[in-house]
């Protein structure tokens, strides 16, 4: 049995290392976290411990001042030195304030309040006593201070203070044993969170890396794909670009040429038609003749001939004025798609207003006015393309007036990015949205046909806004007037192939 390799699609891959890349990062945020709170906890250790040394220097303290207020005691009933005064007054007077704070800081501790309470006890005995032997030597009575001295140096409250202050230090120093067991602990904790962070960020570092070196390395090689398909698509795009241009002006050619051809034939019949009303008008004056002095020789067929031939020729006549216009209609977009286009910036504003200047009779006659809202931008185009489709657009609206109210054709634009959007927009009698782009469409017509055309101006039109690499677009309703659109860029730029 053949085992078929795992293989990963790259969607499947790119899912597996992005849940991967996630997950890693989610581990260093945790163990952020996590070292934090150990950095906390750490940080508590060593403030109890820090506490600890506290309690116990303070402890040690106590016993100095105490020590010190003996020894000031001693040495002043023994020679009344102002020094030792000093000294056994500042030591009493501080050694309560030091067991104030040996209480404050053992307040949280209910081993040590009991210790601390026998400790006061003890401490107002002993400066009691010292109390009354300096009071004896300081009014004078030094002998019976030392008196005092030597009865009371028999007791044992100094030995019992030291009894209780070596058992409060030996329980702070059990303490201090617990915290710093903690607190190494705590600082182990920390240590394996940052190996295991610093593994981590190693590791999620080496993945991104390597992730990104992959991902450098499919982006180059499509890079180098894209490049060489675009060169290929460069080549072909130039190839049919050639093959359009031979076969635009083969299509041109043969348009002239057909055209042209069909002339000759079409005047050779419209020439023999002249003939035909000639002919006509003799055979009518001869059956006349015939009917006043021979009537038994004409015939009926003679008498129809005579009414309808004149209907025959009017019918052929109007057939091929209209197919000459067709074909001249032929010839001229013709001639405009073989015609060199030749850029150059036009002044919207004064080409347009050129425009109804020279319809200014036919805008009299049918009522009309045309407003240019200024400014108009300007652009760099073919001047006679421009013309021609601005002319037929106004032309139009002008033909295809609404019978209800004054004809009114407004002309505008305004620029869009690299692109340049002028508006003809008139209240005449609209088209209908079926028909929006028929319109367009060569020998074809929407609506009532009530004006003269042939139905090629906004062919025309179209194809000019194509050939100067633009397009044309309508949005109306029937009975709602109609907008047209002419998108054209700023700067005309040849594309090589005219269509």
């Amino acid at each position: 049995m053949t085992r078929t390799p795992l293989r990963i699609d790259d969607r499947r891959f790119n899912q597996l290392a992005l849940g991967g890349m996630v997950t890693g990062f989610l581990l260093i945020v945790a163990a952020f976290v996590a070292t934090i709170v150990s950095f906390s906890a750490s940080q508590q250790s060593v403030e109890l411990v820090r506490h600890t040394y506290q309690v116990v220097d303070e402890i040690s303290k106590l016993e100095v001042q105490l020590e010190r207020a003996e020894t000031g005691r001693r040495g002043f009933l023994l020679s009344q030195s102002p020094y030792r005064l000093k000294v056994y007054s500042d030591n009493v007077r501080l050694a309560p304030e030091t067991l104030d704070r040996v209480a404050n800081l053992v307040s949280d501790n209910p081993e040590q309040t009991p210790r601390i309470a026998q400790l006061q006890r003890l401490l107002d005995d002993q400066l009691q006593e010292l109390e009354e032997s300096m009071s004896l030597a300081l009014s004078g009575n030094v002998a019976a201070g030392r008196a005092r001295f030597e009865q009371n140096a028999q007791t044992t409250s100094i030995l019992q203070i030291r009894e209780v202050t070596n058992t409060i230090r030996d329980a702070e120093y059990r303490l201090l044993d617990i915290r710093r067991g903690a607190l190494e602990r705590t600082l182990s904790t920390v240590r394996l969170i940052l190996f295991i962070s610093g593994a981590l960020i190693l590791l999620v570092g080496a993945g991104t890396f390597w992730l990104m070196r992959r991902y450098a390395g499919d982006l180059t090689r499509t890079r180098d794909r894209l490049h060489l398909l675009n060169t290929d698509l460069e080549a072909a795009v130039a190839e049919r670009t050639v093959d359009l241009r031979r076969a635009n002006d083969e299509i041109q050619r043969f348009a002239y040429i057909v055209s042209h051809d069909l002339r000759s034939p079409l005047v050779n019949i419209l020439g023999f038609t002249s003939e035909l009303e000639e002919t006509n008008k003799s055979l009518g004056a001869l059956i006349e003749r015939a009917e006043k002095d021979a009537p038994h020789i004409v015939t009926e067929d003679s008498r129809n001939a005579r009414e309808e031939l004149p209907e025959a020729i009017g019918f052929i006549r109007s057939s091929t004025q209209k197919m000459d216009r067709l074909i001249n209609a032929i010839l001229r977009l013709s001639r405009e798609g073989r015609r060199t286009l030749t850029p150059e910036k036009l002044p919207m504003t004064k080409v347009v207003g050129e425009i109804v200047a020279s319809l200014e009779h036919r805008l009299a006659e049918a009522g009309t006015t045309v407003t240019i809202e200024e400014p108009m931008p300007d652009l760099v185009s073919d001047r006679v393309a421009i013309e021609q489709i601005f002319s037929n657009l106004i032309e139009n609206a002008v033909k295809y007036l609404h019978p209800g109210r004054a004809g009114k054709v407004a002309v505008r634009g305004r620029v869009n990015g690299d692109r340049i959007i002028f508006d003809v927009e008139d209240n005449g009698r609209g088209i209908d949205p079926k028909d929006h782009e028929r319109v367009f469409d060569l020998f074809r017509r929407s609506g009532t046909q009530d004006q003269p055309g042939e139905g090629i101006g906004l062919a025309h039109v179209r194809a000019l806004a194509y050939r100067l690499g633009g397009f044309i677009s309508v949005k109306s309703e029937l009975g709602h007037g109609a907008l047209f659109q002419v998108n054209l860029p700023v700067t005309y730029a040849d594309q090589g192939v005219a269509s």
